[in-house]
């Protein structure tokens, strides 16, 4: 009777299959996640930015950890290693024998398969005499040949071999484990228990251990637990929170304390350089006892970020200290945006406490622009540019040029802006403008609609308010082109007309709202003369069909006087003449029946106008819910444009921030979508609640960068409310007249007779 059997691997042939599949499961992936970037493509890319961000901190530190880093190089060597190890376990693999193979006699006697009993005969002869052990041959493979010729010439054994494969009946069942028999072996048991004790009950719980409790320290965006509550507690208790209170709170954060974070250090030598540089900055708050504000390390931290913002000269001792800093600060800025928008959700939802005021959230913005940029909130935003200082300050807000933001720099004539930047050399001045060339410029356009509903553009208290904001980026280098290309004011218009245009141009840099406000207006005019004319004519043509229906009357009484009807004939004739300047077919509206065919022909007309307008809102709508489905399948990369700041630690990307909120009231109407892709355009849709009560409201727009300073834009937004729609209590569709009901009674009547009378016939 077959059993089973279990046995370990003597020979080794399948631990090696074991290990094989075990290596490439490791080094497959390892390879894909792991390998280092191409060094050449980087430094490619690195030159390529070079004249743009050659002066950068963070484009000068990776230019060194470039060269001096030697972790992509053992990274290469692990990954070789491995790729190795693989390979060969691969190569060993292939070269090892089957132990099971299926058992053919055919193939044992050299015979093909199907081959008579008198080859296999004469076959068995001639393998007899060449392996026989009498004559010297081998007796392994002479037995093999015995048991070849009987499993095809005996019937028993033709019959096992057919049915078990094998001439000798069935066999026990075997299955072997992959692990070699070494292991088992009493020998080693020792050592192996101990291995696995080490494996399953030291490593892997460490491991676990350490991932779980550093899984649940954290958040989604890589920021302690602690630090967001820490940042909630202070924005609830301080709502409307300035810049040098908001910088205290930062700096208070969890990441740069030492006992919660090992990327923070104390170092023994802050003892000196932080009281100097504290003496330096001024009143800082250093005397405050509110905690966390006066621990060591908040301290520490306040006066690296403040002597950052300042742009001063700190030691070799703690620059990396304030990098560390420096580097950490967007990302919880960024969290403390989302904690703001937190509260104020649930300030909006629950009631009960006061919302953090807009200006807060929107000093977490400004913080974050002063720190990539290393600028004070007081300071010009010129200073961003390379080998502008505050000395050089006075040659641009001068009478003359008037010059205070990079707009204004822009919007300057070539030649005014090479006069009023003399002051640096040829090289120096075509550095300056290529880096302003590369700054970006954003042009925003928006659409106000109420989706899903009849009317999308009619807004009711309570509904669900969509606009659609479109961002186009360009860049500074744009706009000088559109300068250059501009035509001349005299080519096409006469001296005077030339002059008011001159006189009127808005720069090309600037918003052009007020210019498409006026076009708009302008439109407008003209449609409501039209509309007017077009009453006017209709209403001289209802006089003049009066005046002709009294003549008429007038000559069937005084049929005798022939001066009555010359009049009424010449008053005919120029009523006529009056009305037939516009159209001469509708001064002869006689008969009914035309009439009649004409408006018959407007409506059909106005009907399919309607019927086109909601072809095109239904196909906008199915363009916006497939662009919607894209948008949530696709994920789009977060690397868009480098940022150039000077001062800077890491290389930044440029992002934004979008949202709409009320500035009157101080409070946000929809929350900051942080717009991380944008490229070349984007398109984001920002959601909130129409207000409940009737009326006009007055909303912003606003776009703020995370990286450069002086380039937010403020567009209004206004909101007119309507009264929500009543529900109607009987709709038409439901009216059914008594007579249709009395019709369908009667019949339901007819076909219960009907029925009755079949069944009484089935009967």
């Amino acid at each position: 009777m077959a059993g089973q059997q279990f046995q370990y691997d003597d020979s080794g042939n399948t631990f090696f299959y074991f290990l094989t599949s075990f290596v490439g499961l490791i080094v497959i992936p390892a390879t894909y996640y792991l390998w280092p970037k191409d060094q050449n493509a980087e430094q490619l890319r690195l030159k390529s930015l070079r004249r743009v961000h050659g002066r950068c901190l963070w484009y000068r530190l990776r230019l060194l950890k470039s060269q001096q880093s030697i972790v992509p190089t053992l990274k290469k060597v692990a990954l070789l290693f491995g790729w190795a190890v693989f390979l060969f376990l691969a190569y060993k693999v292939s070269k090892l024998d089957r132990e099971y193979q299926e058992y053919n006699p055919y193939e044992v006697l050299n015979l093909h398969a199907g081959a008579n009993i008198a080859e296999i005969k004469k076959q068995y002869r001639v393998l007899s005499l060449k392996y026989h052990p009498d004559k010297g041959g081998d007796e392994a493979m002479f037995m093999r040949i015995a048991k070849a010729y009987s499993a095809l010439t005996n019937e028993e054994s033709r019959q096992n071999w057919e049915l078990y494969g094998n001439p000798d009946g069935p066999r026990a069942t075997s299955f072997g484990i992959a692990l070699p028999a070494w292991i088992v072996d009493q020998k080693n048991s020792m050592v192996v228990l101990l291995v696995y004790g080490l494996a399953f009950m030291v490593i892997l719980p460490v491991v676990v251990g350490t991932w779980w409790y550093r899984s649940i320290r954290y958040s989604g965006d890589q920021i302690l637990i602690n630090t967001t509550q820490l940042f909630m507690h202070f924005m609830y208790k301080t709502p409307n929170m300035n810049m040098k209170r908001l910088t205290m709170v930062l700096t208070a954060a969890f990441e740069f304390d030492p006992r919660s974070n090992k990327e923070a250090t104390i170092r023994p030598t802050d003892n000196i350089e932080v009281p100097q540089l504290i003496r330096e900055l001024g009143n800082i708050n250093v005397k405050k006892k509110e905690p966390p504000f006066c621990y060591p390390y908040s301290l520490k931290a306040r006066v690296l970020v403040l002597s950052h913002l300042a742009r001063m000269d700190v030691s070799e001792d703690i620059e990396e200290d304030q990098r560390f800093v420096v580097r950490k600060s967007p990302a919880l800025l960024q969290e403390m945006v989302n904690v703001g928008c937190q509260l104020t959700m649930m300030a909006n939802s629950r009631g009960g406490f006061h919302a953090p005021r807009l200006v807060s959230i929107e000093n977490c913005m400004k913080l974050t622009q002063m720190i990539v940029q290393g600028l004070q909130e007081s300071k010009s935003p010129l200073l961003q540019l390379p080998h502008f200082e505050e000395e050089h300050l006075r040659y641009c807000i001068s009478k003359k040029y008037k010059v205070r933001s990079l707009q204004d720099l822009v919007s300057l004539k070539e030649s005014d802006r090479r006069s009023m930047l003399r002051f640096l050399g040829e090289e120096k001045y075509d550095e300056v403008m290529g880096v302003l060339a590369s700054f970006p410029h954003i042009t925003m356009e928006t659409k106000l609609q109420v989706l899903d509903d009849e009317d999308s553009n009619n807004i009711t208290a309570g509904s669900i308010v969509t606009v659609t904001v479109t961002l186009t980026r360009k860049t500074m280098a744009d706009v000088f082109e559109k300068e250059q290309d501009l035509p001349c004011p005299g080519e096409d218009a006469p001296s005077e007309e030339a002059g008011d245009a001159s006189k009127n141009k808005t720069k090309v840099w600037q918003n052009k709202n007020k210019g498409a406000k006026k076009a708009a207006k302008s439109k407008k005019k003209k449609l409501t003369k039209k509309k007017g004319m077009s009453q006017q004519q209709q209403q001289q043509q209802q006089q003049q069909q009066q005046k002709a229906d009294k003549q008429k009357q007038a000559n069937g009484n005084v049929a005798g006087n022939e001066a009555a009807p010359a009049a009424a004939k010449e008053e005919d004739e120029d009523a006529s003449d009056k009305g037939s300047d516009s159209d001469e077919g509708e001064a002869n509206k006689d008969s009914p029946s035309e009439r009649d065919e004409e408006s018959d022909k407007q409506s059909d007309t106005e009907v399919d106008e309607m019927g086109g307008d909601d072809e095109e809102e239904w196909e906008a709508l199915q363009q916006s819910i497939q662009r919607r489905e894209r948008a949530l399948l696709e994920t789009k990369s977060k690397i868009t444009h480098p940022v150039y700041s000077l001062y800077f630690p890491e290389e930044k990307q440029e992002w934004w921030w979008l949202y709409i909120a009320d500035r009157k009231e101080q409070t946000l109407v929809s929350m900051p979508y942080h717009v991380c892709t944008l490229k070349d355009t984007e398109e984001v849709e920002l959601k909130f609640p129409a207000p409940s009560k009737t009326g006009n409201y007055q909303y912003s727009v606003i776009l703020r960068s995370d990286s450069f300073m002086g380039l937010d834009q403020i567009k209004p937004l206004k909101l007119e409310v309507h009264e929500a729609k009543q529900m109607p209590d009987n709709h038409p569709q439901w009216d059914i007249p008594e007579t249709e009901e009395e019709e369908e009674d009667q019949e339901d009547s007819d076909g219960i007779e009907e029925s009755e009378d079949e069944d009484e016939d089935n009967d």
